[in-house]
């Protein structure tokens, strides 16, 4: 079909005069629509803000802060977005848009899994606040202090000097050791006597030497507790507390106090016995060196 000139000019006059009056028809809904969008970008930012100044009174973690700011500020712009398509009648684009944004959200969930795991047990830890950053933890096989925890990862400084850095879902999966948590650690020493010795007196003898040293924790006591009779010692226990906040502390209190048990056994004459070996001769044992000579 051939338009001639003055029709052509009819048709786009037409054309122009229907779209200006849909525009004028849809003007005062499409200012309403730009308003709300405005207020709910206002409301948003002081919501933010409101959210903010309030979780900082009632927690220390700024990941977690930020993290539920964001939230609030885009599920309250989300809502005046789609209150401002529906004014212009675009319910079907609102459809549109949260069903695509379903299948972008499990896309991206399958494609970011472990981040998205990590993210969320980052989240968890935080809530639960099994540890704080300087505290002294082991988890994973790996024994340090916590340099700093995101909603990523949690970073661990080793007392030989390595920085390792372990995803959180990790962290949030496996056991974890706090030995910051009561500000008190209790050390183990296992010791060995010898055979003739008074076992009382030895007893006596050890808790004074631990009782020495002037780091111990007051409010508890020294334990000893005989455990085995060994090879070529009896075996026994030494338990004390120490206030702990620094692994040094530890590794100072395990020192001294090996070291004041034997400087108190040298000065009462109590054996720590060397480890003892019978040698057999011959194929069925018993018999004597000089007869194992002489053949």
């Amino acid at each position: 079909m051939i338009f001639s000139l003055d029709e052509t000019r009819e048709l786009i006059v037409s054309k122009l005069d229907m779209w200006v009056d849909n525009f004028l028809g849809m003007l005062p809904n499409f200012v309403l629509a730009v308003l709300i969008v405005v207020i709910f970008v206002m409301l948003a930012k002081f919501w933010r803000k409101l959210i903010g100044r309030i979780l900082e009174r009632f927690s220390d973690h700024v990941a977690i802060n930020k993290l539920v700011e964001n939230i609030i500020y885009i599920v309250i712009l989300l809502v005046g977005i789609f209150a401002a398509l529906s004014i212009l009648e675009l319910d079907k684009t609102v459809t549109s848009l949260l069903a695509w944004a379903g299948i972008i959200w499990l896309a991206l969930w399958f494609a970011f899994q472990d981040s998205a795991t990590n993210f969320i047990s980052g989240i968890m830890m935080a809530v639960r606040r099994p540890f704080e950053v300087g505290d002294i933890i082991s988890t994973n096989d790996i024994f340090g202090t916590v340099k700093k925890v995101d909603l990523r990862a949690t970073t661990i400084y080793t007392p030989k000097g390595q920085t390792v850095i372990i995803p959180n879902k990790k962290v949030f999966q496996m056991p974890i050791k706090n030995y910051s948590y009561f500000q008190k650690r209790r050390i183990d020493l296992s010791v060995g006597v010898s055979y003739g010795e008074n076992l009382s007196k030895v007893k006596d003898i050890t808790i004074d030497a631990i009782n020495s040293l002037d780091f111990l924790s007051s409010d508890s006591e020294v334990e000893l507790f005989y455990e085995e009779f060994g090879d070529s010692s009896i075996n026994f226990v030494v338990r004390y507390w120490i206030d702990f906040s620094v692994q040094v502390q530890y590794k100072n209190a395990v020192s001294e106090g090996i070291m004041s048990i034997k400087a108190a056994y040298d000065e009462n004459d109590i054996t720590i016995p060397f480890p003892i070996r019978t040698l057999d001769f011959g194929i069925k044992g018993g018999e004597k060196l000089s007869d194992m000579m002489s053949q």
